[in-house]
């Protein structure tokens, strides 16, 4: 492992919290959303990240991959399946006939807690590049 894989996989995290950051701010903004192009009100999304394992040791030697390092990496974008919240609002448009709508599935406290969670990671990945930064220009020194 080199000191660029090291960077390459603190890169692979911001890439991966800046996404969930997008994805939390979406959900902040149709949180109060009746009605998407599915007529249903918006469901909270959810980013869902795996292992992007890094080469085999054998697999580096054999020359068949060009990276070798891991990471983190987004698996795909889920909906959160919990039941929408109901809502007494009889003069809204989409009321139903017992003046009840049906609002989001997104708790911005909740939303807020996940975004804070999200920047700490994102800080801690930049410290790690700065921390690799800095060994790589003491490194440097040590030959002068």
């Amino acid at each position: 492992m080199g000191i660029f894989d090291a960077i390459n996989i603190s890169s692979t995290g911001l890439t991966a919290e800046r996404t969930r950051m997008e994805i939390i701010s979406k959900n902040i903004a149709n949180a109060s959303t009746t009605r998407t192009s599915n007529g249903q009100p918006y469901r909270r999304q959810l980013a869902i990240f795996k292992e992007r394992k890094g080469a085999s040791f054998n697999d580096i030697l054999k020359g068949k991959t060009e990276s070798n390092y891991g990471g983190v990496k987004l698996s795909k974008i889920a909906e959160d399946k919990s039941a929408f919240k109901k809502v007494y609002d009889p003069g809204h448009p989409d009321a139903n006939k017992q003046g009840y709508v049906l609002m989001p599935n997104v708790d911005v406290i909740k939303e807020m807690v996940d975004m804070i969670t999200a920047t700490r990671a994102y800080e801690a990945n930049v410290t790690a590049i700065n921390a690799t930064k800095s060994m790589a220009l003491k490194a440097l020194d040590i030959g002068r």
